[in-house]
């Protein structure tokens, strides 16, 4: 049963495109600032997703005015730009990356099954 306050995929406002699915499972792995963000997608996907500044922080603004991320606290690390922000996921950024990563669990699953041959 899917959380009523989680992205509804049959909602096209409430659901979360590639960039925001990916910024979330990189959030997964604990707070971290936006260039972070990148190189986390990056690495998750071998590359083959390559999020730009401007996509990043549009999606950023869309998960915080949703409340599936949150602004984590100020750190300063050595060499760190005072503007830096870190982000973190929330509650409900959780619930919904799970939704969505089962949905598209399920349509590997049909691919599979339907595509023989085609997918290896």
């Amino acid at each position: 049963m899917k959380p009523s306050h989680a992205p509804d995929p049959g909602n096209d406002a409430a659901t979360l495109t590639p960039a925001m699915h990916h910024i979330l499972l990189a959030l997964l792995r604990g707070e971290l600032h936006g260039y972070a963000i990148m190189q986390s997608i990056d690495d998750l996907t071998d590359g083959a997703m390559r999020l730009g500044p401007g996509t990043l922080y549009t999606s950023l603004r869309k998960l915080l005015d949703g409340g599936l991320v949150e602004e984590g606290g100020e750190r300063r690390e050595e060499g760190d730009d005072e503007r830096r922000r870190y982000y973190r996921i929330s509650t409900t950024g959780r619930e919904a990356v799970v939704s969505e990563t089962r949905r598209l669990a399920q349509l590997v699953r049909f691919a599979n099954r339907h595509a023989r041959g085609v997918l290896a």
